[in-house]
C-alpha cells in the first residue's frame, strides 16, 4: 500500500544535492527543492498614486529558467548576505535597489507558497507606502532589471502586449488580476 502524503511527512529527509541559494531534497515519494542556510524571500507590490492615477511599480528580468524575460513584482531574497535579517527592511532595501522607490511604511499581508508541489520556499507579501523617487532602479551591477511603472487601470491590457512580445508573467501577478479574471 503507498503510503499517503501525510505519513511521508514523518519519513526523514534526504539531501540530494545543495548548491549556495537552493537543496534539493526528497521525503518518501517526493522530491521538492528549498532555501538553503534559512534564506527567505520578500515580495512587494508597490502601487503609487498621483492625481487620482494608481500606479503599480513592475520589474523584468531575464530569468535562465524560463529562457526568457519575465514581469514580476520586485522582490528579494531575506538573509541572504545578513542572517537574521528583517523581513520589512530587506524588501525596503530590495524595493530601491530594483526600482528607484523608496517606500515610507511597509506592511506585511502575510506568507504565501507558490508552487508548494515541489519547492518548501514561502514568500512574505509586503504592500509598500508613500514612495519617494530616489533613482533609476535596476538592481545591482549584473542585474539587468527593467523598471515599469503601469496604470492599475491598463494593466491587463499592458501584460497582454508583453506575453504577446515573448515575457512571461510571474503568478504573483494575480494578486492584481484576479477579480478581473474571476468576472470573466
Amino acid at each position: 500500500m503507498t503510503p499517503s502524503p501525510e505519513d511521508e511527512a514523518r519519513f526523514p529527509e534526504e539531501l540530494m544535492w545543495e548548491g549556495r541559494f537552493i537543496a534539493a531534497k526528497r521525503r518518501g515519494r517526493w522530491e521538492y527543492v528549498s532555501r538553503t542556510r534559512g534564506i527567505g524571500a520578500a515580495v512587494i507590490l508597490a502601487i503609487d498614486e498621483v492625481d487620482g492615477e494608481r500606479h503599480v511599480l513592475l520589474v523584468d528580468q531575464y530569468r535562465v529558467p524560463l529562457g526568457c524575460r519575465c514581469i514580476e513584482l520586485p522582490a528579494g531574497l531575506v538573509g541572504d548576505e545578513t542572517a537574521g535579517e528583517d523581513p520589512a527592511l530587506a524588501a525596503a532595501r530590495e524595493l530601491e535597489e530594483e526600482t528607484g522607490y523608496r517606500p515610507g511604511r511597509m506592511v506585511s499581508l502575510g506568507r504565501f507558497w507558490s508552487s508548494p508541489g515541489m519547492v518548501s520556499e514561502s514568500f512574505t507579501l509586503f504592500r509598500a507606502y508613500d514612495l519617494v523617487r530616489t533613482g533609476n532602479g535596476g538592481g545591482v551591477p549584473g542585474e539587468d532589471i527593467r523598471v515599469h511603472r503601469v496604470a492599475l487601470d491598463s494593466l491587463a491590457d499592458w501584460l497582454t502586449e508583453r506575453r504577446a512580445q515573448g515575457s512571461a508573467v510571474d503568478v504573483k501577478l494575480l494578486t492584481l488580476l484576479g477579480s478581473a479574471f474571476a468576472a470573466g
